[in-house]
């Protein structure tokens, strides 16, 4: 293929992208004429290269619709949906002739004789004249004056990447060699060094950054078809798309954001006649926000339709065997809605061209941790689900915590690491929390949290491991596993380097790369060590851990210990509470009586400790306790452990509300009296079925 075929399939494609967002805009706005300026002459410039180069089928395609663009510029024509139809047709066509030359160097088999037909169809009816303003005096879509770019290859970028990343190791090696007193006359020019790389690094790494928007083009065209395909009206709004990240992330992070997209629309967005009863307008609304956050990008895709059914959830998890009615019922609703990320997880009634195989949100999390990123998901019933991808800006050159377990040693990616923890074993002397056993699984009071534990050194099998002391406290999807080691060295980057493919069923591991001091070692991989454990990442939120079904010795009593409106600590009995949930604040509704929140298809009253409800923020701790099929929720700031003990009442009640003061976990504790806080709401306010609403 010669280098004007090439240079011709890389602008046309850009052209393409750039047709698909301007057509919908005309379609939504049939009077822009600066927008159909744009059209025609995109058109008119591939229908003009195909002449020069000698491509009749894709001239013949081009110079049909390019006909009927130029009666919609004449005003002879209105631009209707039909029309717009038609000439996102084209441009399908066009993509598909585009990919033949590709692959070939020459036009595939074939014609469009009926697209062809269907244009000159469109020019034979009867003019339609439409108030079309005139053509701009000035082309839309030029740059600013003075800018100038230059087009370069992409495998030209990454072997400049790769050398940069061999430069970036020799670096780390002879700054090693440096730390020695005898090399100190190269400490200088070696620092110097150490800059210029770093600055050659950065730069290198801007020419590989692309914004998000690149990665969101196809997503208007894609969500119009949708729409027209399931009968609803769809809004798809984005925000952020010059958010800019490597290109890398960018190729992978593409067929993640199109499937929850898809999703979205099919599950999520109820049809137009739905919607009305519901009282919402009839379209629906997708959005799609990214934003910087450290070292990370935030991609939030969000819809306003009729959130996740827990109770579908719930039925497939049983029938799937995925687990118990107990396990269930001792989770969280957020929880229970994180089985839609499981693999072959589907709540579609039915299979179709969208949905329904089952094959979808689990690979969308697994490609997302691939690239060492997260995924967390919030559903309200009634207001829609909210997705948030964290992924890490580039997966090149990354900084890293090198750690030993055993007698090897390992990285661990700088942004999965939340902490450092020094712990102690039961009975070992000192400072700091104690390693303990619940149901053979070793964990740690990490503050008012219970921290799962994976040993790395008896993960590996790997001989020479000391008594591990040692935590790494990684972030895994929305909660937090340690990982014990033996020693934990110095941060250090490192050029990420892919897994040999023997190791690659292996998913502790997610590449491997050189010291300083020439050792190869392996990258962890802190979500595979959650799968290969059995922590499910991101299955609990580290909330949940505070309700580990422990079992209580004879005499004494599971308390939850939680603050509400004050320091001190009050407690309740755990068998009371029916779940443990943390809601969005801007679900909570006001009234009349206490404020409600949408709960399982019914209004749960909320119950405040304190004069007031703060609603600022966003989330809410609720415990929720249960009469029958109705339920109460009691607000309060923060859960803060579940504690065993014979929780005997020893003083009387100071104010009304409390049943008194007993000592749990070796400290005075007010004991809340439910009864009383339920009452406030249980004879003031029914709770009704949203059904049931007039």
């Amino acid at each position: 293929m010669d280098d004007l075929l090439t240079d011709f399939l890389a602008e046309t494609a850009e052209s393409l992208a750039e047709l698909d967002v301007a057509l919908l805009r005309l379609e939504r706005t049939p009077d822009d004429a600066e927008t159909l300026s744009l059209i025609f002459r995109l058109v008119h410039t591939v229908k003009g290269t195909c002449g020069f180069l000698g491509l009749p089928r894709l001239e013949r395609l081009t110079h049909a619709g390019e006909n009927v663009l130029g009666r919609l510029r004449d005003g002879t024509l209105a631009a209707s949906a039909e029309i717009v139809t038609l000439v996102l047709a084209v441009v399908d066509g066009v993509r598909l002739i585009l990919a033949g030359l590709s692959a070939t160097g020459a036009e595939p088999e074939g014609g469009d004789a009926a697209l062809i037909a269907a244009l000159d169809r469109v020019m034979a009816k009867p003019a339609a004249i439409a108030a079309a303003a005139a053509p701009p005096s000035r082309p839309a879509g030029t740059g600013p004056a003075g800018t100038q770019t230059i087009r370069v290859t992409v495998d030209v970028l990454d072997h400049l990447m790769t050398l940069v990343s061999e430069l970036v190791l020799t670096r780390n090696q002879l700054l090693q060699l440096a730390r020695t007193p005898q090399d100190s006359g190269f400490a200088v020019p070696l620092q110097r060094l150490s800059h210029i790389t770093s600055d050659l690094q950065e730069g290198v790494m801007k020419t590989r950054m692309q914004p998000i928007g690149n990665a969101w083009s196809k997503l208007p065209r894609l969500v119009r078809d949708l729409a027209r395909d399931l009968g609803k009206s769809i809004d798809l709004v984005m925000a952020g798309a010059d958010t800019e990240l490597d290109r890398q992330v960018l190729e992978l992070i593409k067929d993640p954001l199109t499937h929850m997209v898809r999703n979205c629309a099919d599950h999520g967005l109820e049809p137009p006649e739905e919607r009305r009863a519901a009282g919402k307008p009839e379209t629906g609304r997708i959005t799609l926000h990214a934003f910087h956050e450290g070292g990370h990008i935030l991609i939030e895709i969000a819809d306003d339709g009729r959130g996740l059914d827990t109770e579908r959830i719930r039925a497939k998890v049983l029938a799937q065997g995925l687990a118990t009615e107990a396990e269930l019922a001792a989770m969280t609703e957020a929880r229970i809605q994180r089985y839609v990320l499981s693999a072959g997880f589907s709540t579609a009634a039915e299979v179709t061209s969208v949905s329904g195989r089952g094959v979808g949100m689990d690979v969308v999390k697994t490609n997302v941790e691939r690239i060492g990123g997260t995924i967390d998901l919030t559903s309200t019933p009634g207001l829609g689900s909210r997705f948030t991808i964290k992924i890490p800006l580039t997966l090149a050159i990354v900084s890293a915590l090198v750690v030993q377990a055993g007698t090897e040693r390992f990285a661990i990616p700088q942004l999965s690491v939340v902490e450092l923890v020094r712990a102690r074993r039961p009975g070992e002397s000192g400072t700091g929390s104690v390693i303990e056993r619940i149901d053979d699984t070793p964990v740690l009071r990490l503050r008012e949290h219970l921290l799962p534990l994976v040993n790395l050194a008896d993960l590996l099998e790997l001989d020479g491991a000391a008594a591990a002391s040692i935590i790494v406290v990684a972030q895994v999807g929305a909660s937090m596993v340690g990982i014990v080691v033996d020693r934990v060295f110095d941060t250090e980057e490192i050029v990420v380097k892919p897994v040999t493919p023997i190791l690659r069923d292996i998913t502790v591991f997610s590449g491997n790369t050189i010291l300083g001091d020439g050792s190869v070692i392996m990258i962890l991989d802190p979500n595979g060590i959650a799968r290969a454990t059995g922590i499910a990442a991101g299955s609990a939120s580290r909330r949940d851990t505070a309700a580990v079904d422990a079992p209580c010795s004879a005499g004494s009593t599971a308390m939850l210990l939680f603050r509400a409106g004050g320091v001190q600590p009050l407690a309740v009995p755990l068998g009371l509470i029916a779940r443990l949930e943390e809601i969005p604040r801007d679900s909570i509704e006001t009234s009349a009586g206490p404020p409600v929140v949408q709960y399982r298809g019914r209004l749960m009253p909320l119950v405040s400790l304190s004069e007031g409800v703060d609603v600022s923020g966003s989330t809410q701790a609720v415990l929720v306790f249960a009469d029958g099929e109705h339920r109460t929720g009691l607000m309060v700031d923060e859960i803060v452990d579940v504690v065993e003990d014979r929780a005997e009442i020893e003083l009387s009640a100071a104010r009304p509300g409390l049943l008194g003061t007993a000592v749990i976990g070796g400290r005075a504790t007010d004991v809340i009296d439910t009864e009383f806080w339920l009452a406030k709401v249980s004879h003031t306010r029914p709770v009704m079925t949203t059904e049931a609403r007039p």
